[in-house]
């Protein structure tokens, strides 16, 4: 490659060569400089110009820096409420099953694989041999339980405490206020409360909840107006109030589903219902807790959040 220059000192013009390596280099000199130049406008127009889709997520920025601070507020007071319902489930189940709640998070007894890798196998082996070992021995105390509770069914004098709904067809949305300190529908103030209101249809037929004896049949205006009370020779006792009829009388023999009235609203009653108690020596059941023998667990559930969430009683 050739180029002619022009020599001053003798004004006269001649030929010069050019290598191919200088070339390359002023090819590069040339394509640096003009990515160079196209860098640094780019860089000029981008912070001197801004497209829409920039604009938006810039206002969008803005907007979630103001809302982030509620957000944060929001979340904390969400985190205790949480930690809040946990902490009143666990003292509901406690006050149901007698027993310490269980751990709802199936990993949660997993914390020691936490960093698997740093801790040995033969760690990890006894931790589950032990895990497993009082497992085993939690089964063996249950069976123990099944057996004895088989063993004292068979027995002749043998008396199950009352596990039926004294009404049939009954679903879970009928299921009204249980016991405890409920608003009374006429005083308007919380009242004791001593039973489960079951809504129905007057003239609905009620039923023994178990196998007994009427030891007690009662008929007034006031109060919880006409009742039947049920032994059941077990330390059980059953009342069924508010019926509108009686059907059985002082000192009979009743078997299970035996029916022994209707439902009314005699007495001191809002509206037709059956208000239904389960005593055992003397001390007041909740009787929604004594309804297995005739609904599924679903509408157990369903049964035990009616009951506790009713705030009036219907008598």
């Amino acid at each position: 490659m050739s180029s002619y220059i022009f020599d001053k000192s003798n004004f006269s013009v001649r030929k010069s060569k050019t290598t191919v390596w200088t070339a390359i280099r002023r090819v590069l000199s040339f394509v640096i400089a003009s990515v160079s130049m196209a860098v640094l406008y780019y860089i000029v127009f981008a912070l001197v110009f801004s497209t829409d889709e920039e604009r938006r997520l810039r206002q969008e920025n803005r907007m979630y820096e103001k809302e982030f601070p509620a957000l944060e507020e929001k979340g904390r007071i969400l985190t205790d409420v949480v930690e809040g319902l946990q902490v009143r489930d666990d003292r509901i189940y406690e006050e149901i099953f007698h027993a310490p709640a269980p751990n709802v998070d199936p990993g949660s007894s997993l914390d020691y694989l936490v960093g698997l890798d740093s801790i040995p196998d033969r760690d990890i082996v006894k931790r589950s041999e032990n895990r497993l070992n009082i497992l085993e021995s939690k089964a063996d105390a249950i069976e123990d339980n099944f057996r004895r509770i088989m063993e004292l069914v068979k027995q002749k004098d043998a008396s199950m405490p009352p596990m039926s709904n004294p009404l049939e067809d009954f679903s879970f949305a009928q299921v009204g206020a249980s016991i405890g300190d409920r608003v009374n529908p006429f005083y308007k103030v919380k009242i004791a409360h001593n039973g489960l209101d079951l809504i129905a249809a007057a003239g609905e037929p009620v039923y023994a909840a178990a196998d007994g004896i009427v030891s007690d049949v009662t008929k007034s205006r006031k109060g919880l107006g006409n009742v039947v009370t049920i032994d059941h020779r077990n330390g059980y006792l059953t009342r069924y109030a508010h019926l509108a009829d009686i059907e059985v009388r002082e000192g009979r023999t009743v078997k299970k589903g035996t029916r022994i009235g209707y439902v009314g609203m005699s007495g001191n009653s809002f509206a037709p219902h059956l208000h239904y108690e389960v005593l055992r020596d003397t001390l007041v059941l909740d009787p929604v807790h004594h309804f297995f023998a005739s609904v599924s667990p679903d509408e157990y559930v369903n049964m035990l959040v009616m009951s506790a969430s009713t705030g009036q009683s219907m008598d």
